[in-house]
Formats: C-alpha cells, structure tokens, sequence
C-alpha cells in the first residue's frame, strides 16, 4: 500500500488486507483490519498505527480459525525494526549506517575477490521457510545458476528435510499426498511425533471439533513421550521411549502381518521391496517393539486392531519425527505401513507431513535445500541441471553437479577457514541451531556475515558484519504454500519502514551489479513468480497455471495446478489414480523410475547419544502454543508474553527427587557441550527419564534467556542431514 509524500491529500484508509499467516506450516488465511489513523495528516509524515487481524473465514485450510499467534501478528509489525543498512569490519565494534550503495558495493567486492581467489564454493546463503518462494527462487537463481554454488539450504534443513527425502525414498518425489478435508473424513489419525494442539493448532481444533461431533466416529493416538494438549484428547497415548519411533512402526507392521493387514494385491501392482520389510517386520513382534519403546504391549495391539478397522487412516507428523537421527527411515516407516495396507491415495488417508514454517513447503518447490533445484529437481541429476541451464540462458556445466554445503556442513566449513561470506536471511540460527557455543566459534571465522532481517537486536546480528534492513510479509507482494499444498497470495498492505527492501529485490539487484543485468531485470514479484512456475510444468509441483493476478482474483489454490487449469482445479489428493501425477505415463501411480513406490527395511537404531552414567537423561526441546521459534516477533507481543513468562524445565518427580530438585527452583542442565540454567516444574506429564525445554529463549532474552539447543549434538540422519534436535543426553543438578 502506498502512502502520500507529505503536503499532498490524504489518502482514503484501505480497506482490509487478506494473506496468509506468516507463522506456521498450517497457512491460516487472515483478514488485517488497518488502523484508524492510517491516513496521513497533509504536512505530516504518514503513521503506521496497529493492524488487526482475524481469521479469513473464506480461506479454504483454515476456514476463519486462528491462533494466538496469528491473532495478534498484528502487533508485531512495526516493532523494533531495521530500517536501514549497517556495518562494522569488526564483531567486537559496534554498527555504523550505510548506504545501499556501500552496502551493494561490499557485497560485489567480496564475491568478486573470492570467485576469483577461492572459487565459488567459499560463497553460501542460509535462508528461510518465512521467505516468500520469490525470495528463495532468486536467491537459488543467484548462487545456484550464476555464482555456481549450491551453497543454498535453509532452516528447513532443522525442520521438514526428513520428510522430504523419505518422501523421495518411498513415493518417488517430495509432496504431502493428503489434504486438510482428509481430517474430516479419516476414522483413525495416528498424531506421531507432533504436539498439534500447539504447533498446528488450527488443524487440532478441527480435529477436537470432529470429535465433539462424531465421537464414534474418529479416534486419535498420540505417540510423544510427554503428555500434551495434544495427548490429553487422544483415545490412546502411547507414551514412547525418546528415539524409538521407528521400533513402534515396526512393531505395528509386524501385527498387520500377523492378522492379515497387507493388501497384497496393492502392494504387488503397486509397490516394491515387500520381502525385505516382510524380513524386517517379522523380526519386531509386539512384544520386542513395546519393550524397546517402553510402553504396555496390549496398547500396541490396540493401535494395530484399530488400523484394522479403519476404513481410512490419517497419519500426521512433525519435527518428532524428523528431527532424529533416523528421521528418513521414520517417514519412510510411517510410508511403508501406509502403503502395506493401501493406506494412501484415497479420502481420509495418507502419510501427512505437517510443515513447521510458513512457507518450508514452497521453499521445497523453489529449490530452497542445498541438494535441490527448482520443480522438485535435484543438483545431482544431470538432466535437470541442463534443464535449468537452458532455462536460465547459461552454458553447460555451469550448475555445479554436487550438492552444496548443508546447513551443519556450512557451519564446518567456517570452523576450517572455508566460506569467505555467510549469507543468513529471514532467519536467526544463532538459537535454532544445535551445538551453539561451536556455531559460535564457527562464524567467527567467516570473514564477511551478511544478515538479511527485519528486526534489530536478533542473536544473529550480533556474530554479523553487514546486516540489510528486509521487508517483511505485509510489506511485499508474494506467494506462500501451506502444509496441503495450498497457494496463497500474501500481499503487501503497508509500506516498509525506513530503507528496508524485498529480500527478491535485493538478490535481484545484486545480481546486476555482478553483471547479469537482463536475467535479473523483474519489476515486480509477480515477473518474479511467473518465470519460477513456468519451471515447473509437468513436475509434481506443476504451478504453471498459477500467476499473481489468478490468485488475486480467485484466492487460494492447491496444486498440482498445470496450465489450463481452472480456478479450484487443483488436485487435493497425489497417487490416487493410475495417472496422479502430471505428465505420468498410463499404469504409472508414483513418480519413481519403475512407477511404483519403495517400502524400506531400515532396521530401527535409537539415539545418536543414548543416556548413560555419565548423562542419565534425556532431554527434548520443542515450542509452546505462543510463542514463534526464536522470538523475534512474538516475545514483543504483551498478551503472549503474560501467557509465556518464562521458559520451564519439565521434570518427572522421580527425577527431580534423584537430583534434589524442588519444583520452582533453578537447576543447572549440562550436556556434552555446555550448560544452562532453568527454572524446574515437576510434573507427572512428561516421561521418567526424559525431560523437557522450549527452544524460544535465545541469548538476546537477558535474564530469562536459556539456550536450550546450546546443549543439543549436530549428529542427525544421514541420508537428510537433519540435526536430532529431539534427544540429548544430559544431567541436572540445584544450582547453588
């Protein structure tokens, strides 16, 4: 929205402003109600008062619902903000404001110097599920194509790239197959590894809404080793051991054996690898995987008759299962009970991945993970560089054939001497990441930290040499897509404060001033976007009948959207049809070489640290219903504040009574790594052995700071490089 240089009319106030919530994966629509005073005074610079929000009641996911968090985003959006550039040669000096000019100038002096001295590979970004896909497309335009580095990945890398590469394993290609109506129609959802009543909780309230109306027509299993919001209205919670998801997977796959659960039709047109998990799952019977995850057996088999019994199954997870050193081989669990019993392609069923951010599906789509290429393509094949290639008018062989440097490899590659610049942007990983006394050490190695970020004062921005002033979502037109593929346009209703700038147009200028002056010449994000789905016909994630102006007129759609599609056209459901994909050749249910899906025998292993003597606990990190990941926005947000005051370390009594704890007091949790202090609060919820810390509250909170991922190991999965983020071994004991 544009406002009047001062002396002129005032202009009318605007009416309200619909997008997409910029906070979780569930992409609530949300109706913004400007403030009175928006219209300037003639002579007087314009105000920027408080935006309302509320839910958008004809936005398809979420149906007018909405958090507090999306409730109140409204207060979020001036507060605090970077408005123009800063700079300081030095970490231990403080920032002085520049130019964009001199900000540009340092940014192409020193990738010019390192392309010529050390190559591209010294060059990486670190992006963000809260970018716009016209953000992340340029951002990969940039590094990936014209810089020749896949050094791109983002803190989806934290959150979703299990579910990613396990969908890849199982279904031939990335892609949640299900949709939010599938809530309403399954009559069994397992809820694994998700607390969905506070980090998706517009989808949890549809759920508990179902229920109140059908209670014998729904049940719902929670699998978390704590008791939740979530487990609280669950028929039956199966309160694991930390790390033995994929022991219970496997234990349930070895009942559906035993009492004739395998469509084996199905999986003989459909699917293969079955002897190899048939060996596997033989191997786990009921009582083997119960005792493994220390729960009741009967409990087990409960789950298992249920599953039986349903005519259609629902299961969803979240960071519980992908933040684990075996996250791929859980979703691929999870895949491969589905696929067993037919489980998939059908209303009410399917293996459901729930996003953690905004916009960490369309990041996917754009090519936002360091082994990824836009349209769901990958760096490694050679036929998709040379498409991209030719797309974007470069020669052969100018997208590098590896893939870049991971979100923990970047931080490596600093702790050796190898990355000249280290681009964050819209993110703050000075919290989110594990390890973070080493992260630390780390970036203070790399020559130049560029943080591109809407707010000041950030853990991020204090390891930063150059740090750019970002539009935020409500100041910029562009795309988001939710956790059931769902495309919304988001667009810009107020202006950005100060000097700042797009995040799309930055890259963009950037990449001008580096001399790619035509393949960078947008003038608007809607140019931006309508280049990205052209790439992306007759892919899984076919957009390409999708534009701004479409999605302005006839609101939010689903894909797969090729062109000609019509408005509410899209496909709510993948892999239902024997042609379920575009482009799928006749026969053809899943986008793998053969046509079908893979079920894998990936034996369960447990955590990467184990407790022992030494560290007899486990501890988990996870979010609460307010707040948003590091606190940039919502710790600014006074009735979220007063909810949340401060974080609590959860304690089963046993534990507390073995380390002389009492509930209210300070208690010190060490790990392998580190140390922090937390206030304890004995409770029953949580599992004996196991305890429990929100990860919101970075350094920058003051006194109330308490690093939680300062004690969390970077081992993760192999296969997606995800950080187990959900199990450590620690030990508490009173602080003095």
């Amino acid at each position: 929205m544009a406002q009047d240089s001062p002396g002129l009319p005032a202009a009318p106030a605007p009416a309200a402003a619909r997008a997409q919530c910029p906070y979780c994966g569930v992409g609530c629509g949300l109706e913004l109600k400007p403030p009175d005073n928006l219209a300037p005074v003639p002579g007087e610079a314009a105000p920027d008062g408080q935006w309302t929000a509320r839910g958008d009641r004809h936005h398809p996911s979420s149906l007018g619902q909405v958090c507090v968090k999306g409730a109140t985003v409204g207060e979020t959006l001036h507060h605090n903000r970077l408005t123009t550039p800063l700079w300081r040669a030095c970490t231990d000096q403080p920032f002085t404001p520049i130019s964009w000019e001199r900000a540009f100038s340092l940014l192409v002096q020193r990738i010019q110097a390192t392309l010529a001295t050390r190559g591209p590979q010294a060059l990486a970004i670190y992006g963000s599920g809260q970018m716009l896909c016209e953000d992340y497309y340029l951002a990969n335009k940039l590094l990936k194509g014209f810089l020749g580095s896949n050094n791109f990945d983002s803190n989806s890398r934290l959150c979703m790239s299990s579910a990613v590469a396990g969908y890849q394993r199982s279904l031939g290609s990335d892609g949640p197959p299900c949709c939010y109506d599938d809530l309403d129609l399954a009559d069994l959802v397992l809820l694994i590894g998700t607390n969905t009543a506070e980090c998706h909780p517009v989808l949890f309230q549809r759920l508990l809404k179902r229920k109140r109306k059908q209670p014998d027509g729904l049940r719902l299993v929670v699998v978390d080793p704590r008791a939740t919001a979530t487990s609280d209205a669950a028929d039956l919670h199966l309160a694991i051991r930390p790390g033995s998801d994929l022991a219970l997977l496997c234990g349930l796959g070895h009942l559906l054996l035993e009492r004739g659960g395998v469509g084996h039709a199905f999986v003989a047109a459909h699917t293969e690898g079955f002897d190899e998990l048939e060996t596997l799952w033989r191997a786990w019977d009921c009582e083997r995987a119960a005792a493994v995850c220390g729960i009741a057996a009967a409990d087990l088999r409960q789950l298992a008759e249920w599953w039986l019994g349903a005519a259609g199954v629902l299961s969803l997870w979240s960071m519980g299962v992908n933040q684990s050193r075996e996250g791929t081989a859980t979703v691929a669990g999870i895949c491969n009970l589905h696929l067993a019993s037919g489980q998939i392609g059908k209303p009410g069923a399917g293996p459901f991945s729930l996003t953690g951010q905004p916009n960490a599906m369309g990041g996917r789509e754009v090519g936002g993970l360091a082994q990824l290429l836009p349209g769901y393509r990958a760096v490694a094949d050679p036929e998709h560089r040379a498409e991209l290639e030719r797309q974007w008018g470069l020669g052969p062989g100018s997208i590098a054939p590896q893939p870049g440097l991971a979100a923990w490899q970047q931080i490596e590659a600093m702790e050796c001497g190898e990355l000249d610049l280290w681009w964050v942007a819209a993110t703050n990983p000075l919290v989110s990441l594990p390890s973070l006394d080493r992260v630390r050490a780390a970036v203070a190695r790399c020559p130049l930290v560029v943080l591109s970020e809407p707010y000041a004062g950030t853990e991020t921005e204090a390891v930063a040499h150059l740090v750019l002033p970002a539009a935020q979502w409500s100041e910029k037109d562009g795309v988001m897509v939710n956790s059931e593929r769902r495309v919304t346009l988001c667009c810009a209703f107020r202006q950005p404060p100060g000097e700042a700038r797009p995040d799309w147009a930055i890259f963009a200028e950037l990449g001008r001033r580096l001399g790619f002056t035509e393949q960078f010449s947008y003038g608007s994000a809607a140019e931006v976007y309508t280049e990205f789905v052209a790439l992306t016909a007759g892919r899984v994630c076919d957009s390409s009948g999708l534009s701004h102006a479409l999605l302005a007129e006839h609101g939010p759609q689903q894909w797969p959207f090729p062109a000609g599609t019509a408005p509410g056209g899209g496909q709510a459901r993948l892999y239902g049809g024997v042609e379920s994909f575009p482009g799928a050749p006749p026969g053809h249910r899943f986008p793998s070489p053969s046509g079908k899906a893979r079920l894998w025998a990936d034996p369960p292993l447990g955590l990467a640290e184990p407790p022992d003597d030494s560290y007899p606990l486990v501890l988990t990190v996870g979010r609460v219903l307010g707040h948003w990941h590091t606190m940039t926005r919502t710790g600014h947000v006074a009735r979220v504040s007063k909810a949340y005051p401060e974080p609590l370390l959860e304690v089963h009594p046993e534990d507390a009574a073995r380390a002389a704890l009492a509930d209210g007091v300070l208690a010190r949790v060490c790990s392998r790594r580190g140390a922090i202090t937390a206030k304890v609060q004995i409770s029953e919820r949580i599992r004996a052995g196991t305890v429990f810390l929100p990860m919101h509250w970075g350094a920058a909170q003051g006194e109330l700071a308490c690093e939680a991922n300062k004690l969390m190991h970077e081992l993760g999965c192999p296969i997606s490089r995800q950080p187990e983020l959900k199990g450590a071994a620690v030990t508490l004991a009173p602080v003095s």
